[in-house]
């Protein structure tokens, strides 16, 4: 691990000017980034803590929308009242991420500003269509994703707080891993003010929506409406834990598991 300064700030405004060294990174829970300096991966200038900044935390009901702070941590969000009755397909899927101790440390903020192709919150955000907001502006999920640990964040801007619209109806469901715990092929789907969108994650480079599936469920909510169709594998991840072709089949399994989730 290389040398580098440690700042925490107390206020967003005090973690955007430090972060305005191109080469200062900021750390949330340090999933990602810790183990990074550790084999040697990256050497910043300075690491921008940002666990002391109490704007930057919380969950809470808005009308029609859960507005959820970028540094809330995922067992945080699994055992918040408010996600669990809303929407509870995404307390359940914060209650599964990881292990207890990727539970305790890891936050959405830094997991969606990260943008894993095995991550699980991007599929929650684009089907239920969330908006991003940062230290300057507002983004919507169908422009913030951009590709493999890609996203429309620009150097220096500040992952703030996210907002999910509250869905009629949504579920996940996930083949993870046995030895990671990282998922393979996940699917959310959603019916809500966004529309009818099923989201894959993990089986890909990146998030993306399965657009036949969606017209199916337009027609007929039902796990009987996806069961024929039969994802591409072209473009698909594969690996050693399985190929892309299997991926892909695991989409249409899964989606199924994920519509029985909705109800």
């Amino acid at each position: 691990m290389y040398d580098f300064a440690y700042h925490k700030p107390s206020t967003v405004a005090e973690a955007v000017g430090l972060l305005a060294d191109p080469d200062a990174r900021p750390i949330s829970g340090g999933q990602t980034i810790l183990p990074a300096l550790k084999h040697r991966l990256d050497h910043p200038s300075a690491l921008v803590d940002l666990s002391g900044i109490a704007e930057l935390r919380g969950i809470r009901r808005e009308g029609d929308r859960i507005v959820i702070g970028a540094m809330a941590r995922h067992n945080e969000i699994q055992n918040d009242p408010a996600v669990k009755a809303a929407i509870p397909a995404l307390a359940w899927m914060a209650g599964h991420l990881g292990d207890t101790q990727v539970r305790n440390r890891g936050t959405m903020g830094g997991s969606l500003a990260n943008n894993d192709p095995a991550a699980d919150y991007p599929s929650a955000a684009l089907a239920l269509g969330a908006t991003f907001v940062t230290d300057r502006r507002r983004i919507a999920a169908d422009d913030y994703f951009q590709g493999m640990f890609t996203t429309a964040l620009e150097p220096g801007e500040l992952l703030t707080a996210i907002e999910f619209p509250i869905p009629e109806k949504a579920g996940y469901a996930k083949m993870r891993n046995p030895a990671s715990r990282y998922v393979m092929t996940g699917v959310f789907v959603a019916r809500g003010p966004a529309g009818i969108r099923v989201v894959v994650n993990g089986a890909g480079p990146g998030v993306f929506r399965q657009s036949e599936m969606e017209a199916a469920l337009a027609a007929n909510w039902s796990p009987d409406a996806v069961a024929s169709i039969r994802q591409s594998a072209d473009g698909l991840n594969g690996d050693i834990h399985g190929s892309a072709e299997y991926r892909a089949h695991l989409v249409t399994v899964m989606a199924k598991r994920a519509i029985l989730d909705a109800g």
